[in-house]
């Protein structure tokens, strides 16, 4: 595919190239050397992400239709700026707020978000005391976020008080906000799929303003495992074939023995992964002595999943 596309930001970002070496590059001459794929940028930053096919499209169709606009502004054509705002529904562990972080990132690059900081939030960051407070709150909270991302994880727990809890008047505020600045940042809610349905029906105008949904399904058995090697991999760690295979069954008895509001994926798999790092310690200084195969390698006895 011809093209010459470029990332429409001034200035310059920090890349690692081989691994070892940070290099300066700017923006737009990286993606000259990217003619033949102007979505590889796109693919390498999302590549540590197992599964999430679905979110990586919606990346690129957001990043074409930027390219696409600006073209069409050069021929006359009439271009119109994209609404971000997302919902993201999943059950615990499977990425919603990693994902969100790396958002902020890609849209700054992008030229999308004029800072592309990160703000997080939850019910107590919005919900005041007393009449007015809430709305003071939410907007103070709108203004920290705006040229970025705020992300509300959990955003149902606004609706938890009923009719008379001041959670109605973030969500209005919200709302307000949402339609007034509209370009100016880009509000992620998140949560649990049915919750987040039925905190849709609250407000009747909060579900048309999110033109992205995105799901966030479980991860498959081999997708955990892939997950647990790629964190042992990032803390120079290796699972021996027996850890493997233990962990494995382990994943297998715990995804068919828990509902979908318990188990919590790749949180899971980082939780073991990491005390399973300290009994491979003690194990260590017990023996005393130990090369650098040892010290790198975590077998069926280390794992643990208490």
């Amino acid at each position: 595919m011809d093209s010459q596309v470029s990332l429409n930001k001034n200035g310059q970002i920090n890349i690692v190239l081989h691994e070892r070496e940070n290099v300066v590059i700017d923006n737009k001459q990286q993606f000259k050397n990217e003619e033949n794929s102007p979505f590889q940028r796109i693919d390498q930053e999302f590549s540590s992400f197992i599964g999430m096919n679905r979110l990586k499209e919606t990346i690129k169709e957001i990043y074409a239709n930027i390219q696409i606009n600006q073209k069409r502004e050069e021929v006359g054509l009439k271009t119109q700026k994209q609404v971000l705002h997302m919902l993201f529904k999943g059950n615990p562990g499977t990425g919603k707020t990693t994902v969100a972080r790396k958002l902020a990132k890609a849209f700054y690059e992008m030229n999308v978000l004029s800072k592309g900081h990160f703000v997080e939030a939850e019910r107590a960051d919005l919900v005041g005391e007393y009449i007015g407070h809430t709305a003071q709150k939410t907007r103070e909270l709108v203004e920290k976020a705006m040229g970025g991302i705020l992300f509300i994880d959990e955003a149902y727990s606004l609706a938890r008080g009923g009719e008379k809890d001041f959670g109605k008047e973030a969500i209005d505020t919200l709302v307000k906000h949402m339609e007034d600045h509209q370009n100016e940042f880009i509000l992620i809610l998140a949560g649990y799929p049915n919750e987040m349905d039925h905190f849709l029906t609250l407000n009747p105008g909060l579900a048309s303003r999110f033109p992205i949904v995105m799901e966030f399904e479980d991860y498959t058995v081999d997708q955990l495992l892939q997950i647990a090697r790629q964190m042992a991999v990032e803390r120079e760690y290796q699972l021996t074939k027996e850890a493997e295979w233990k962990l494995r069954d382990y994943l297998i008895k715990q995804k068919q023995g828990y509902n979908n509001h318990n188990f919590s994926n790749a949180r899971f798999v980082r939780n073991v992964i990491e005390k399973s790092i300290r009994k491979h310690a003690v194990r260590l200084m017990k023996k005393n002595t130990f090369n650098t195969e040892e010290l790198m390698l975590i077998n069926k006895s280390d794992l643990t999943f208490e």
